[in-house]
């Protein structure tokens, strides 16, 4: 089943000498790339269907190394819109727990077909909350939501043990104990994980955060995954109130802490590392222990700008990432990739991110935080995952001199116009091939108000208005 992609105006292929092919095809194989070049494509017997770019810019899918699915229902919800991380930890929790396996799925239906339409093709989510109430196996929704989407997805199995009761932050009908979590930890990887090249699903195990698990969680899941050959996620290093908690409870920063429960190496990553310090970020390169760069959701929450261009300087592994929806309010790895190239500049000088710097963050960078070395590049024998933007927008006019560049410059490229994944289209016309755009939002919007309405008749709070 090859498939030939022509007239390709510029292809930016993240390969290993950075090369920007102009007039050009590539041709995949199945779920591989089998060939790039310029120029004419050459003639095969076995192409099975040819598509013409019309000079698109192509891109390799990103990756998206941190996000939480199950939020997409508490987008720009007033009560929280002007909080900062515990406070609207705190609030949203108790919507949160209203959770039912129908909001996860289709909650991460939206997700991933925004995430896909925006040029994303590889997730990683954070699945953490597990309401008491729910026997079914919510992590599992997601699961599927995302098979039934095409895209590739690395599900964490995450967790919560320290609740209000213990000092945490979470309500405590939603943690669980360290064996009801170490327990379904094993069956979802021995249901789901694939860890064969190409892989469309492959599971990592991810304790929330120093904040919400206790040491022997975090200690217990770090060998467990070491056991079962997968990798370990948390959040760290997000807030100043973070680093403040961890020195008052446990009398260490949040990096020493984790570090002297066994998880840093390079089956580790982290999600925002904001308030790390210099000292630490050399012992995570030394170490390979990534970072998932989160720049709207830190910025929207006011946490702060991550070291991110030292954090490369260093050579400390990391990608880009959207977070929860409820952080963001949005899945749109376009508009991390433009916050990204112009916030740094800000705190680290405006030649500290150029644009196909945070281009190669948000795919090479991704794949390498992940563990994978089959995505991430437009090359022969790669995973055939590519993504085609129009370069015939208005928006788009007068930026024609660098059209690489226009990605992270510009809104010209709102959205795909086609995307493959694994060899198979997901995105076709700008719009999604496997799921009924329309009909989602009227449910999704439909789902969400009714966790609104059922968290405010038990709780008597007025999400919908403003805090002051």
């Amino acid at each position: 089943m090859a498939v030939l992609i022509k007239n390709i105006g510029l292809i930016a292929t993240q390969d290993d000498a950075g090369r920007e092919l102009k007039n050009a095809w590539i041709i995949t194989d199945g779920p591989a790339i089998a060939e790039v070049g310029e120029g004419l494509p050459p003639a095969r017997d076995d192409i099975t269907e040819t598509v013409d770019a019309k000079g698109a810019l192509a891109i390799p899918g990103m990756v998206n190394t941190h996000h939480h699915l199950y939020q997409t229902f508490q987008k720009n919800v007033p009560f929280v819109q002007d909080a900062k991380l515990f406070d609207w930890l705190v609030g949203l929790y108790e919507i949160w727990r209203e959770l039912t396996p129908e909001d996860v799925h289709v909650s991460a239906q939206v997700g991933l077909g925004e995430l896909l339409l925006s040029g994303c093709t590889t997730v990683a989510d954070h699945f953490y909350v597990f309401p008491k109430q729910q026997k079914a196996s919510l992590l599992d929704e997601t699961i599927e939501a995302a098979k039934e989407l095409g895209v590739r997805f690395h599900p964490t199995r995450g967790s919560m043990s320290r609740g209000k009761s213990k000092g945490g932050l979470p309500p405590d009908d939603v943690v669980q104990t360290p064996d009801e979590i170490l327990k379904d930890s094993e069956r979802v990887v021995a249901k789901f994980h694939d860890a064969s090249r190409y892989s469309m699903c492959r599971l990592a195990l991810a304790p929330c955060s120093p904040f919400s698990v206790t040491d022997d969680l975090l200690l217990e899941s770090a060998r467990l995954a070491r056991k079962l050959g997968v990798r370990l996620h948390t959040h760290l290093a997000e807030t100043q109130d973070e680093n403040d908690f961890c020195r008052q409870v446990v009398g260490k920063r949040p990096l020493e802490y984790m570090a002297s429960l066994e998880w840093v190496g390079p089956d580790v990553w982290y999600a925002h590392g904001v308030w790390l310090n210099d000292d630490e970020l050399k012992l995570m390169a030394e170490t390979g222990t990534g970072i998932a760069h989160c720049p709207c959701s830190n910025l929207r929450l006011g946490s702060g700008i991550a070291p991110i261009p030292r954090a490369v300087e260093l050579g400390v592994p990391v990608g880009l990432a959207v977070d929860g929806s409820a952080s963001n309010d949005a899945s749109d790895m376009l508009r991390e990739l433009q916050l990204c190239t112009i916030v740094h500049r800000v705190k680290s000088g405006v030649e500290s991110m150029p644009a196909r710097k945070a281009l190669r963050i948000a795919t090479r960078g991704g794949a390498r935080v992940l563990g994978r070395d089959d995505i991430g590049q437009i090359a022969p024998g790669m995973a055939a995952d590519i993504v085609l933007f129009k370069m015939d927008d208005i928006g788009l006019a007068g930026a024609m001199h660098d059209p690489v560049a226009a990605l992270a410059f510009t809104t010209g490229m709102k959205r795909a116009d086609r995307v493959m994944v694994n060899g198979k289209w997901v995105v076709l016309d700008g719009h999604l091939a496997h799921l009924d755009e329309t009909a989602c939002f009227h449910e999704a919007n439909r789902l969400a108000h009714a966790m609104i309405e059922r968290a405010h008749a038990r709780t008597g709070i007025e999400f919908l208005k403003h805090t002051v």
